[in-house]
This record gives structure tokens, C-alpha cells and sequence, in this order.
């Protein structure tokens, strides 16, 4: 009963606070309508950045409510995009472009300004009503370009013999190391992934600007672009200096303000006086939570602060599945992969929370290998056109340096007990016998693998296998794969999480995000990261 009370009491608090909080938006805010800034410089990052940065830098979640807010906020009359720099990820520019284009949609102007475009912060754009450039700025529209390195040259120079065991044709990770080119089968889904992005990106460009892909694929070919050169191409709408937007804004919008006085809110200001009200919350009864779970890097065990370590992600998802106040789980998975035990135990927390509450997985830029073995336990997984995904397949090794120590004057001994102590040597190549073991455990790990993936997503294995090899996939082709899906970004797992859950989408409830505050690494962690392992075998 004490802590019922207790509960009442705090969101009876939590809705006095909400009061306070619509008075100081009056204050922090504009009167009547107003446009929305909102800056992009270098994109937008996943997690949170240093609470004393000026001007806030916002994540990509709330970049995303900001927007879907304004698009049915009566007081928003627009809103300008204002871009500093490259747009870093193709997934987040995705998501921001939809916005952008669901308010057009909604009657609401968008404006945007900036000294350069590179291709994903123009694809953003594209989606406006108006995309202005100084006289001296450009547009770098040059079309997609992937790259690969190779060290097997460098290698063989230092007398460095890589040593590399992987399960599956395609797993290419170890190429690197052991090859000075492409294998066939890495330029065949290379080519297939750059294909099916940069249709995307037509696609998009060619329904923001009005033009066929034809035309668009003829301008990328013709890049780059001074400004001139741009409103010429029919790619950008004028040259605008920043102390003329004010009165483009008021053709734009007629009688919202005056000439070089347009009333103007700032995105991190909204998000904080606005997008962030969830509404009153019922007293007697607690509200119900949506856990948001950022889950980005290489994947290991422990508690590290970097990536996504095993331990300190089981703690937070465990807590989401004794609280009952959560009623659902969005994953946001951005990962290459990592630790084949790491990933596992993280699936086994997701699949301890799906067996209680709904989880729903949105994939960044990468979601593959380990990234998708721990997503392939969620009850549902969406992707973004651009998400490099799949690769379900093992690959590890190590390097042999003995070349290059005797090159260079040193020389080891050892002394061991035990047939295969030298195992992880890397003084000396993998005997057969060795050679034969690590591939038993990869074969392990793989089976294990298409279970995890065949179980999540309802199939047998039959129906895996051949979509598996270590194969990656454009979200477009996952999707028609039905290794994802659908195609959507955060604010679309939502709704969907939302909806398993049985939650209505007027109703109060608050989105919890996780990590809440930046990471930094600690003595420990610094010491944990020290410690680990060169090359650990069983990656993903």
C-alpha cells in the first residue's frame, strides 16, 4: 500500500511538473506560430552527446519526435533544416527524410540552408519544399562509392602469414587479411547492395525534386555542382545567404512575422518545452513505458562502456523485464557484429524479454552477423532501405608472425603441455589438426546461428540455409527475403511496438531511452579493454 501511495503520489508531482512545464513554454517559446529550426550538422547521432555542448546536438530519436510533433502541432508553421556539414549515416538520413516529407504532406513548409550538400544531406533535403545555397556553396552530387583495403600485399612484404577458418562462401570479413582483391562472391553482393542503395536514393531525390530517375541519375553523372550550376540542374531553388531566409520564410508563410523578424523556436528548445510532454499522467495507476535501447558497436562480454557489451546490456534488459511498467521493447541495432558468445547472450536476454512483452528491432546502418543474431530475437524487425544486414556466417583466425620475427633478430621458445596449448600462437601457423578443430567450433557456432535465426523467424532451417553462407542484404532485398519485416526506422517500431503491446496512440505513456546519459570509459573499463583478447576466436 506504501508504495502504491507512493506511486500516486510521484505522478501526481510528475503532473504538477507537466503545469510548470506548459507556463515555461510559454515563456521559452513563441507566441502564435512560429517556425522550426533545426540543425544538422554532421547529422544526427544515435545516443546522447555532453549535456554542456552549445547548441545541444539532439539524437535521432528526438530529432524524429520533434519533427512528427511539429507535423501536428497547429502552432508550427514550418520548418527550416539547417545543415553544417556531411549527413553520416544512410539509415538516419532515411528516417529524418520521411519526416520531412510527412510534413510537407501535413501543409507545412520545409526550408533548407546550408554552405554544402553532401549526397545524403541533399537526400534529406530533397524531400522539402525549398533547398537554398549560398553563391559560393556546392553541391558534391556524385553518386555512391564503396572501398575496400587489403593488406594481403603488406603481408607478405613483413612475412606475415594470415591464418583464417570461416563457415559460410560469402563471409568475407577475413578477405582483408588473406586476399589483394575481391573474391567473386564479396563483388557480387557488394554490387547488388550499391545497387539497390543507389536506387534508393534516386528514387527518393527524383519524387522530392519533381524530376524522372532518369534525370537524376543524369545529374549525379554531371556532379559536382556549384550553386549556380544547382538552380540551374533544377536541384536547388535559389542562392540564399542565411540573413535572407527570413524573408523567403514569409513568402513561404504569409503573416507569420515580419521582415528580419520571423518568430523562430529552436528544435532542442520544442523538444524540451514540447515534443517531450507526453500528456497528464493517471494518478492511480502507473503510465505505461516504451523501452528504447540504443545498441550500437562491436559486440563482447563484460560491462565496457564502449559497444555493446554482453554483461551491462543484460543487466538494463532484465530490468525491462521484471518492471511492469514497461509494456514494450524497441532495440535500435547499429552493429558489424562481434563476440559469437557475446551475441548469444544478448539474444538469450532479448528472447527472456519477447517472452513477456513485445520487442521490436530497428537496424541502423549495419545490422549484420552478430548484429542480426541478436536481433533475430525480437518478434519483429524492421530495416531501412540502406541497412547492410545478414551475414549469417562465423569467421576467425589469427595472424602468424614468425616471418617477421625472424626477419627482425627475435626469437621465441616455449614450453607446452597439452596437444593444442599453442593453439592461439602467433608464432607459428595452425597445425591440421588445429586448422580441423577451429573449424568444428565455427561449425558449432553456425548451426547455432541458423537455429537462433530459424526460430525467430518462424522457418526451418531448409528455408535459411540458402539465404545464410555469410551473404549480406540491402534492407530492400531482407525484406523480400523476409529476413526482416518491413522497411521503417524508429518512429515506426514504435507505432508497431506500440500496437503489440495494446496501447493506443493518444494515450499517456513515456518512451524511455537507454543509455539516458553520454558513456565514458572509467579506470576499469580502459583496464577490462586492455585485457582482452588480440584476436578472439569465434566472431561474428
Amino acid at each position: 500500500m506504501e508504495t502504491a501511495v507512493a506511486g500516486a503520489a510521484g505522478r501526481a508531482a510528475a503532473n504538477g511538473l507537466r503545469l510548470l512545464r506548459r507556463v515555461g513554454a510559454r515563456r521559452a517559446l513563441p507566441g502564435g506560430s512560429f517556425w522550426l529550426r533545426l540543425r544538422l550538422d554532421g547529422g544526427v547521432p544515435e545516443t546522447p552527446s555532453f549535456a554542456f555542448r552549445r547548441p545541444p546536438v539532439l539524437t535521432l530519436l528526438q530529432v524524429l519526435t520533434a519533427l512528427e510533433t511539429a507535423a501536428r502541432d497547429p502552432r508550427v508553421c514550418g520548418v527550416v533544416l539547417a545543415f553544417g556539414g556531411s549527413f553520416h549515416g544512410i539509415s538516419r538520413a532515411l528516417s529524418v527524410r520521411r519526416c520531412v516529407a510527412a510534413l510537407v504532406a501535413a501543409g507545412k513548409p520545409v526550408a533548407s540552408i546550408g554552405p554544402r550538400y553532401d549526397l545524403l544531406a541533399y537526400l534529406v533535403a530533397s524531400a522539402g519544399t525549398r533547398v537554398w545555397l549560398p553563391e559560393s556553396g556546392s553541391l558534391p552530387l556524385l553518386g555512391l562509392r564503396v572501398e575496400q583495403t587489403f593488406f594481403r600485399g603488406l603481408l607478405d612484404r613483413l612475412d606475415v602469414e594470415p591464418e583464417v577458418v570461416r563457415i559460410g562462401g560469402y563471409k568475407a570479413a577475413g578477405e582483408a587479411f588473406t586476399r589483394s582483391s575481391m573474391s567473386e562472391e564479396q563483388r557480387e553482393q557488394t554490387e547488388a547492395f550499391v545497387d539497390d542503395v543507389y536506387e534508393e536514393l534516386v528514387r527518393e531525390i527524383a519524387a522530392g525534386r519533381g524530376l524522372s530517375p532518369a534525370d537524376v541519375r543524369q545529374r549525379i553523372d554531371a556532379g559536382p555542382y556549384t550553386a549556380p550550376a544547382a538552380v540551374e540542374a533544377g536541384l536547388v531553388d535559389g542562392c540564399r545567404y542565411p540573413d535572407q531566409v527570413e524573408g523567403e520564410l514569409l513568402q513561404l508563410v504569409p503573416g507569420v512575422g515580419e521582415p528580419d523578424s520571423v518568430p523562430m523556436a529552436d528544435a532542442a528548445t520544442y523538444v524540451t518545452w514540447r515534443a517531450s510532454d507526453t500528456g497528464p499522467l493517471p494518478v492511480l495507476r502507473p503510465a505505461p513505458v516504451l523501452a528504447y535501447g540504443v545498441l550500437t558497436g562491436g559486440i563482447y562480454t563484460g560491462f565496457g562502456t564502449r559497444g555493446i557489451a554482453s554483461g551491462r546490456v543484460g543487466e538494463w534488459l532484465e530490468t525491462v523485464r521484471r518492471d511492469d511498467r514497461v509494456r514494450g521493447v524497441v532495440l535500435r541495432v547499429d552493429s558489424p557484429g562481434g563476440d559469437a558468445t557475446a551475441s548469444d547472450l544478448v539474444w538469450r536476454q532479448v528472447d527472456r524479454v519477447r517472452a513477456e512483452k513485445p520487442v521490436v528491432v530497428s537496424m541502423g546502418d549495419v545490422a549484420a552477423s552478430g548484429g542480426y543474431y541478436l536481433a533475430s530475437a525480437a518478434d519483429a524487425i524492421l530495416a531501412e532501405a540502406g541497412t547492410l544486414t545478414g551475414s549469417i556466417g562465423v569467421v576467425g583466425g589469427k595472424l602468424n608472425v614468425e616471418g617477421l620475427y625472424r626477419r627482425l633478430g627475435i626469437a621465441r621458445e616455449s614450453v607446452e603441455r597439452g596437444a593444442r596449448a599453442g593453439l592461439f600462437s602467433e608464432h607459428r601457423p595452425f597445425t591440421p589438426d588445429e586448422r580441423s578443430a577451429v573449424g568444428r567450433e565455427m561449425r558449432s557456432v553456425y548451426d547455432l546461428f541458423l537455429d537462433r535465426v530459424a526460430r525467430g523467424r518462424k522457418r526451418d532451417r531448409q528455408w535459411l540455409e540458402p539465404l545464410a553462407r555469410g551473404r549480406v542484404y540491402s534492407g530492400t532485398r531482407a525484406a523480400e527475403a523476409e529476413l526482416v519485416d518491413a522497411l521503417g526506422g524508429p518512429l515506426e517500431a514504435l507505432a508497431l511496438v506500440r500496437s503489440r503491446a495494446g496501447l493506443r496512440p493518444d494515450e499517456p505513456q513515456r518512451v524511455a531511452p537507454w543509455p539516458a546519459r553520454p558513456r565514458l570509459p572509467g579506470p576499469a573499463a580502459l583496464l577490462y579493454g586492455a585485457s582482452r583478447a588480440r584476436y578472439p576466436m569465434g566472431p561474428l
